[in-house]
Protein backbone atom coordinates (compact mmCIF):
# COMPACT_ATOMS: atom_id res chain seq x y z
CA UNK A 1 0.00 0.00 0.00
CA UNK A 2 1.37 3.24 -0.44
CA UNK A 3 0.08 7.10 -0.82
CA UNK A 4 -1.10 8.87 -3.68
CA UNK A 5 -2.04 12.58 -4.21
CA UNK A 6 -5.66 12.04 -6.36
CA UNK A 7 -5.80 15.74 -7.73
CA UNK A 8 -8.99 17.82 -7.80
CA UNK A 9 -11.67 16.82 -11.18
CA UNK A 10 -11.20 19.05 -14.40
CA UNK A 11 -14.02 20.53 -16.38
CA UNK A 12 -15.94 17.47 -17.54
CA UNK A 13 -14.66 15.13 -14.43
CA UNK A 14 -16.04 13.76 -11.27
CA UNK A 15 -13.50 12.84 -8.04
CA UNK A 16 -15.43 9.77 -6.29
CA UNK A 17 -15.15 8.37 -3.19
CA UNK A 18 -14.78 4.94 -3.83
CA UNK A 19 -17.18 2.55 -1.62
CA UNK A 20 -16.61 -1.13 -2.35
CA UNK A 21 -14.44 -2.47 -5.50
CA UNK A 22 -14.13 -5.78 -7.19
CA UNK A 23 -11.62 -8.17 -9.11
CA UNK A 24 -12.24 -8.91 -12.71
CA UNK A 25 -10.34 -11.29 -14.60
CA UNK A 26 -9.02 -7.71 -16.60
CA UNK A 27 -7.48 -6.78 -13.65
CA UNK A 28 -5.71 -10.03 -13.48
CA UNK A 29 -4.81 -10.27 -16.93
CA UNK A 30 -3.29 -6.57 -17.05
CA UNK A 31 -1.76 -7.26 -13.07
CA UNK A 32 0.47 -10.18 -14.90
CA UNK A 33 1.05 -8.06 -17.74
CA UNK A 34 4.90 -6.50 -18.10
CA UNK A 35 4.49 -4.47 -21.28
CA UNK A 36 2.10 -2.33 -22.85
CA UNK A 37 -0.63 -1.94 -23.29
CA UNK A 38 -0.04 -2.32 -19.54
CA UNK A 39 1.54 0.72 -17.97
CA UNK A 40 3.27 1.22 -14.89
CA UNK A 41 3.27 2.08 -11.98
CA UNK A 42 -0.74 2.35 -12.23
CA UNK A 43 -3.85 2.15 -10.59
CA UNK A 44 -6.16 -1.17 -11.45
CA UNK A 45 -9.68 -1.60 -10.89
CA UNK A 46 -12.46 -0.77 -13.17
CA UNK A 47 -15.60 -2.60 -11.27
CA UNK A 48 -17.00 -0.41 -8.57
CA UNK A 49 -19.71 1.73 -6.54
CA UNK A 50 -18.69 5.23 -5.19
CA UNK A 51 -20.26 8.80 -4.07
CA UNK A 52 -19.27 11.83 -5.51
CA UNK A 53 -17.30 13.93 -3.51
CA UNK A 54 -16.62 16.78 -5.99
CA UNK A 55 -17.19 17.82 -9.57
CA UNK A 56 -14.96 19.81 -12.39
CA UNK A 57 -16.98 22.41 -14.82
CA UNK A 58 -19.83 22.08 -17.54
CA UNK A 59 -20.18 18.69 -14.61
CA UNK A 60 -24.48 18.59 -14.27
CA UNK A 61 -25.67 14.90 -14.43
CA UNK A 62 -24.29 14.47 -11.05
CA UNK A 63 -23.55 16.46 -7.88
CA UNK A 64 -21.60 15.94 -4.31
CA UNK A 65 -23.41 12.82 -2.49
CA UNK A 66 -24.64 10.63 -5.44
CA UNK A 67 -23.55 7.10 -5.91
CA UNK A 68 -22.58 6.37 -9.12
CA UNK A 69 -20.93 3.68 -10.51
CA UNK A 70 -17.94 4.11 -13.06
CA UNK A 71 -17.81 2.03 -16.15
CA UNK A 72 -15.25 2.14 -18.82
CA UNK A 73 -16.95 2.68 -21.80
CA UNK A 74 -17.94 6.03 -21.93
CA UNK A 75 -21.73 7.13 -22.67
CA UNK A 76 -21.36 11.17 -23.92
CA UNK A 77 -24.77 11.08 -24.69
CA UNK A 78 -24.12 13.29 -28.32
CA UNK A 79 -22.23 11.51 -30.69
CA UNK A 80 -23.37 9.33 -33.54
CA UNK A 81 -22.95 6.26 -31.75
CA UNK A 82 -24.41 7.36 -28.62
CA UNK A 83 -27.47 8.44 -30.59
CA UNK A 84 -27.78 4.77 -32.45
CA UNK A 85 -29.42 1.70 -30.87
CA UNK A 86 -26.85 0.08 -33.20
CA UNK A 87 -24.19 0.84 -30.96
CA UNK A 88 -22.63 1.23 -27.67
CA UNK A 89 -18.68 2.56 -28.73
CA UNK A 90 -18.92 6.44 -27.58
CA UNK A 91 -16.92 8.02 -31.12
CA UNK A 92 -16.50 11.24 -28.93
CA UNK A 93 -14.03 10.22 -26.42
CA UNK A 94 -11.46 7.82 -27.48
CA UNK A 95 -9.88 5.54 -24.87
CA UNK A 96 -6.25 6.79 -23.50
CA UNK A 97 -4.38 3.77 -22.24
CA UNK A 98 -3.50 5.29 -18.65
CA UNK A 99 -4.73 8.88 -19.18
CA UNK A 100 -7.86 10.70 -19.03
CA UNK A 101 -9.65 10.79 -22.02
CA UNK A 102 -9.99 14.97 -22.72
CA UNK A 103 -6.71 15.89 -22.13
CA UNK A 104 -4.70 12.92 -22.11
CA UNK A 105 -2.93 13.65 -18.22
CA UNK A 106 -3.41 11.65 -15.23
CA UNK A 107 -5.10 12.53 -12.15
CA UNK A 108 -2.64 10.42 -9.95
CA UNK A 109 0.49 11.10 -8.53
CA UNK A 110 2.51 9.06 -5.59
CA UNK A 111 2.59 11.75 -2.72
CA UNK A 112 6.04 10.58 -1.61
CA UNK A 113 7.87 11.59 -4.79
CA UNK A 114 5.25 13.57 -6.90
CA UNK A 115 5.97 10.90 -9.67
CA UNK A 116 2.70 10.71 -12.08
CA UNK A 117 0.69 7.12 -11.79
CA UNK A 118 -1.32 6.29 -14.83
CA UNK A 119 -4.82 4.69 -14.12
CA UNK A 120 -6.43 1.85 -15.66
CA UNK A 121 -9.30 1.67 -17.98
CA UNK A 122 -10.73 5.01 -17.59
CA UNK A 123 -11.57 3.88 -13.98
CA UNK A 124 -9.05 2.86 -11.41
CA UNK A 125 -10.86 1.71 -8.55
CA UNK A 126 -8.47 0.15 -6.59
CA UNK A 127 -8.03 3.44 -4.59
CA UNK A 128 -10.00 5.75 -1.77
CA UNK A 129 -10.37 8.13 -4.45
CA UNK A 130 -10.61 8.08 -8.25
CA UNK A 131 -11.26 11.02 -11.16
CA UNK A 132 -13.35 9.47 -14.09
CA UNK A 133 -14.80 11.75 -17.30
CA UNK A 134 -18.69 12.63 -16.66
CA UNK A 135 -18.88 10.06 -19.00
CA UNK A 136 -17.50 7.42 -17.61
CA UNK A 137 -20.10 7.37 -14.56
CA UNK A 138 -23.77 6.44 -14.42
CA UNK A 139 -25.91 7.72 -11.41
CA UNK A 140 -27.73 5.46 -9.39
CA UNK A 141 -30.35 7.94 -8.34
CA UNK A 142 -31.99 6.94 -4.77
CA UNK A 143 -32.02 3.28 -5.82
CA UNK A 144 -32.09 1.29 -2.65
CA UNK A 145 -29.55 -1.68 -4.21
CA UNK A 146 -27.20 -2.39 -1.91
CA UNK A 147 -23.05 -0.95 -2.70
CA UNK A 148 -22.08 -4.59 -3.16
CA UNK A 149 -24.82 -5.04 -5.69
CA UNK A 150 -24.30 -2.51 -7.45
CA UNK A 151 -20.61 -2.67 -7.98
CA UNK A 152 -21.11 -6.16 -10.17
CA UNK A 153 -23.10 -4.19 -12.37
CA UNK A 154 -20.10 -1.65 -13.55
CA UNK A 155 -18.97 -4.70 -15.70
CA UNK A 156 -19.26 -8.26 -15.56
CA UNK A 157 -22.82 -9.07 -14.76
CA UNK A 158 -24.02 -6.12 -17.49
CA UNK A 159 -21.68 -7.92 -19.94
CA UNK A 160 -23.25 -10.89 -19.49
CA UNK A 161 -26.73 -10.13 -19.05
CA UNK A 162 -26.59 -7.47 -21.64
CA UNK A 163 -25.27 -9.87 -24.33
CA UNK A 164 -27.99 -12.00 -23.90
CA UNK A 165 -30.55 -8.97 -23.98
CA UNK A 166 -29.23 -6.71 -26.50
CA UNK A 167 -26.95 -8.43 -28.41
CA UNK A 168 -28.25 -11.81 -29.18
CA UNK A 169 -31.81 -10.66 -28.25
CA UNK A 170 -32.27 -14.21 -28.14
CA UNK A 171 -36.23 -15.71 -28.84
CA UNK A 172 -37.87 -17.36 -26.01
CA UNK A 173 -37.64 -21.49 -26.68
CA UNK A 174 -33.85 -21.10 -27.97
CA UNK A 175 -30.83 -22.96 -27.45
CA UNK A 176 -27.83 -21.25 -25.87
CA UNK A 177 -24.35 -22.85 -25.36
CA UNK A 178 -21.70 -20.68 -22.49
CA UNK A 179 -18.28 -21.27 -23.31
CA UNK A 180 -16.74 -20.23 -19.75
CA UNK A 181 -18.56 -20.10 -16.13
CA UNK A 182 -17.05 -17.49 -14.74
CA UNK A 183 -18.86 -14.34 -13.78
CA UNK A 184 -19.72 -13.39 -17.49
CA UNK A 185 -20.71 -16.53 -18.13
CA UNK A 186 -22.95 -17.11 -15.58
CA UNK A 187 -24.14 -14.23 -16.06
CA UNK A 188 -25.10 -15.01 -19.73
CA UNK A 189 -26.30 -17.82 -18.68
CA UNK A 190 -29.01 -16.00 -16.28
CA UNK A 191 -29.57 -13.51 -19.07
CA UNK A 192 -30.67 -16.15 -21.49
CA UNK A 193 -33.13 -17.80 -18.76
CA UNK A 194 -34.61 -14.03 -18.27
CA UNK A 195 -35.28 -14.68 -22.22
CA UNK A 196 -36.98 -17.61 -22.04
CA UNK A 197 -34.23 -19.77 -23.47
CA UNK A 198 -35.26 -23.35 -23.00
CA UNK A 199 -31.86 -25.25 -22.87
CA UNK A 200 -28.64 -23.12 -21.74
CA UNK A 201 -25.71 -25.22 -21.99
CA UNK A 202 -22.30 -24.57 -20.03
CA UNK A 203 -19.00 -25.76 -21.08
CA UNK A 204 -16.26 -25.21 -18.32
CA UNK A 205 -13.23 -27.17 -16.99
CA UNK A 206 -13.63 -26.48 -13.41
CA UNK A 207 -16.93 -29.01 -12.13
CA UNK A 208 -16.69 -26.56 -9.34
CA UNK A 209 -18.83 -24.50 -11.16
CA UNK A 210 -21.85 -26.34 -12.18
CA UNK A 211 -23.80 -26.07 -8.87
CA UNK A 212 -23.87 -22.67 -9.21
CA UNK A 213 -24.80 -22.47 -13.07
CA UNK A 214 -27.73 -24.79 -12.33
CA UNK A 215 -29.02 -22.39 -10.04
CA UNK A 216 -28.24 -19.32 -12.41
CA UNK A 217 -30.53 -21.11 -14.85
CA UNK A 218 -27.68 -23.31 -16.68
CA UNK A 219 -29.37 -26.99 -18.04
CA UNK A 220 -26.76 -29.02 -19.05
CA UNK A 221 -23.09 -29.26 -18.21
CA UNK A 222 -20.24 -29.93 -20.74
CA UNK A 223 -16.40 -30.77 -19.28
CA UNK A 224 -14.16 -30.56 -22.38
CA UNK A 225 -12.02 -33.66 -20.16
CA UNK A 226 -14.91 -35.96 -20.50
CA UNK A 227 -16.00 -35.82 -23.88
CA UNK A 228 -13.28 -38.41 -24.62
CA UNK A 229 -12.48 -38.28 -28.48
CA UNK A 230 -15.66 -35.75 -29.33
CA UNK A 231 -15.17 -32.34 -29.72
CA UNK A 232 -17.35 -30.06 -27.00
CA UNK A 233 -18.73 -29.05 -30.34
CA UNK A 234 -19.96 -32.52 -31.64
CA UNK A 235 -21.40 -33.14 -28.50
CA UNK A 236 -23.26 -29.84 -28.37
CA UNK A 237 -24.77 -30.84 -32.14
CA UNK A 238 -25.51 -34.03 -30.72
CA UNK A 239 -27.60 -32.59 -27.46
CA UNK A 240 -29.24 -30.15 -29.98
CA UNK A 241 -30.09 -32.06 -33.09
CA UNK A 242 -27.55 -30.17 -35.18
CA UNK A 243 -26.32 -26.85 -33.14
CA UNK A 244 -27.65 -23.94 -30.53
CA UNK A 245 -29.21 -21.15 -31.55
CA UNK A 246 -26.60 -18.83 -30.08
CA UNK A 247 -23.17 -19.28 -29.01
CA UNK A 248 -21.31 -17.33 -26.50
CA UNK A 249 -17.10 -16.85 -25.69
CA UNK A 250 -16.77 -15.66 -22.27
CA UNK A 251 -13.34 -17.13 -21.57
CA UNK A 252 -10.91 -15.00 -24.67
CA UNK A 253 -9.29 -17.99 -26.05
CA UNK A 254 -9.53 -18.22 -30.21
CA UNK A 255 -9.79 -21.57 -29.96
CA UNK A 256 -12.49 -21.45 -28.02
CA UNK A 257 -14.32 -18.92 -29.81
CA UNK A 258 -13.87 -21.57 -33.48
CA UNK A 259 -15.26 -24.25 -30.85
CA UNK A 260 -18.18 -22.07 -30.11
CA UNK A 261 -18.89 -20.91 -33.26
CA UNK A 262 -18.76 -24.84 -34.70
CA UNK A 263 -21.47 -25.29 -32.13
CA UNK A 264 -23.83 -23.27 -33.25
CA UNK A 265 -26.63 -24.14 -35.86
CA UNK A 266 -26.46 -24.30 -39.86
CA UNK A 267 -28.76 -21.37 -41.10
CA UNK A 268 -28.84 -19.15 -38.29
CA UNK A 269 -26.57 -19.59 -35.42
CA UNK A 270 -25.26 -16.79 -34.04
CA UNK A 271 -21.70 -16.64 -31.19
CA UNK A 272 -21.27 -13.47 -29.63
CA UNK A 273 -17.45 -13.20 -28.44
CA UNK A 274 -17.37 -11.58 -25.06
CA UNK A 275 -13.79 -12.98 -23.98
CA UNK A 276 -11.08 -11.09 -24.95
CA UNK A 277 -7.54 -12.37 -26.19
CA UNK A 278 -4.50 -10.29 -25.16
CA UNK A 279 -2.58 -11.01 -27.97
CA UNK A 280 -5.54 -9.95 -30.64
CA UNK A 281 -4.50 -13.24 -32.81
CA UNK A 282 -7.15 -13.81 -35.76
CA UNK A 283 -9.88 -16.88 -35.00
CA UNK A 284 -10.05 -19.21 -37.75
CA UNK A 285 -13.21 -20.43 -38.80
CA UNK A 286 -15.10 -21.58 -42.05
CA UNK A 287 -16.05 -19.45 -44.91
CA UNK A 288 -18.13 -21.80 -46.20
CA UNK A 289 -19.81 -22.06 -42.87
CA UNK A 290 -20.46 -18.34 -43.02
CA UNK A 291 -21.93 -18.67 -45.97
CA UNK A 292 -24.57 -21.27 -45.03
CA UNK A 293 -25.91 -18.53 -42.37
CA UNK A 294 -24.05 -18.65 -39.48
CA UNK A 295 -22.66 -15.41 -37.75
CA UNK A 296 -20.45 -14.42 -35.75
CA UNK A 297 -19.96 -10.94 -33.57
CA UNK A 298 -18.56 -9.35 -30.51
CA UNK A 299 -19.47 -7.02 -28.31
CA UNK A 300 -17.94 -4.53 -25.35
CA UNK A 301 -19.95 -4.63 -22.12
CA UNK A 302 -22.95 -6.72 -23.71
CA UNK A 303 -23.57 -3.65 -25.78
CA UNK A 304 -25.40 -2.35 -23.46
CA UNK A 305 -25.32 1.72 -23.25
CA UNK A 306 -24.04 2.46 -19.95
CA UNK A 307 -26.40 5.22 -18.56
CA UNK A 308 -29.45 4.00 -20.43
CA UNK A 309 -28.98 0.28 -19.15
CA UNK A 310 -27.02 -0.10 -15.93
CA UNK A 311 -30.38 1.75 -14.07
CA UNK A 312 -32.54 -0.77 -16.07
CA UNK A 313 -30.45 -3.57 -14.47
CA UNK A 314 -30.46 -1.92 -11.16
CA UNK A 315 -34.11 -1.72 -11.29
CA UNK A 316 -34.56 -5.75 -11.89
CA UNK A 317 -32.19 -6.13 -9.16
CA UNK A 318 -34.75 -4.43 -6.53
CA UNK A 319 -37.24 -6.39 -8.32
CA UNK A 320 -35.68 -9.76 -7.65
CA UNK A 321 -35.64 -10.63 -11.61
CA UNK A 322 -32.00 -10.72 -11.46
CA UNK A 323 -30.04 -12.77 -8.99
CA UNK A 324 -26.84 -11.36 -7.73
CA UNK A 325 -25.97 -12.81 -4.66
CA UNK A 326 -24.83 -15.81 -6.42
CA UNK A 327 -22.15 -13.78 -7.64
CA UNK A 328 -20.49 -12.30 -4.70
CA UNK A 329 -17.74 -15.43 -3.05
CA UNK A 330 -15.77 -13.65 -0.94
CA UNK A 331 -15.72 -10.31 1.39
CA UNK A 332 -12.69 -8.47 2.41
CA UNK A 333 -10.92 -5.22 3.29
CA UNK A 334 -9.01 -2.97 1.08
CA UNK A 335 -5.95 -4.60 3.11
CA UNK A 336 -6.16 -7.91 1.82
CA UNK A 337 -6.65 -7.08 -2.26
CA UNK A 338 -3.61 -9.13 -2.55
CA UNK A 339 -5.37 -12.37 -1.24
CA UNK A 340 -8.18 -11.76 -3.63
CA UNK A 341 -5.66 -11.73 -6.54
CA UNK A 342 -4.97 -15.16 -5.18
CA UNK A 343 -7.97 -16.37 -4.76
CA UNK A 344 -9.03 -15.18 -8.67
CA UNK A 345 -5.87 -16.42 -9.57
CA UNK A 346 -6.51 -19.63 -8.33
CA UNK A 347 -9.73 -20.07 -9.65
CA UNK A 348 -11.36 -20.29 -5.88
CA UNK A 349 -13.86 -17.00 -6.79
CA UNK A 350 -16.35 -15.29 -8.78
CA UNK A 351 -16.33 -11.80 -7.55
CA UNK A 352 -14.59 -10.31 -3.92
CA UNK A 353 -16.26 -7.91 -3.00
CA UNK A 354 -13.69 -5.36 -1.68
CA UNK A 355 -14.42 -2.97 1.11
CA UNK A 356 -12.79 0.17 1.05
CA UNK A 357 -13.35 0.84 5.11
CA UNK A 358 -13.86 -2.92 5.62
CA UNK A 359 -16.15 -2.63 7.79
CA UNK A 360 -19.00 -4.07 6.00
CA UNK A 361 -16.66 -7.16 5.65
CA UNK A 362 -16.13 -7.48 9.14
CA UNK A 363 -19.72 -7.25 9.42
CA UNK A 364 -20.58 -9.98 7.23
CA UNK A 365 -17.73 -12.50 8.82
CA UNK A 366 -16.20 -13.35 5.67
Amino acid sequence: MVEVEVAPPRAHEVRVKIVCTSLCHTDLTFWRMKDFPAMYPSILGHEAVGVVESVGDHVEEVAPGDTVVPVFLPQCGGCADCLSPRSNICSALSYRPGLMPRDGTTRFSLAATGEPVHGFLSVSSFAEYTVVDVAHVVRLGGSALPPEKACLLSCGVSTGVGAAWKVAALEPGSTVAVFGMGTVGLAVAQGSKMRGAKRIIGVDLNPDKFEIGKRLGVTDFINPNDTGEKTVSQVIKEMTGGGVDYSFECIGSTSVMAEAFESSRTGWGKTIILGTDTAAAPVSISSSAIKRGRSVTGALLGGIKPKDDIPVLAQKCLDKELELDEFVTHRMGFDDINRAFDLLAQGKCLRCIIWMDGAEQKKAGA
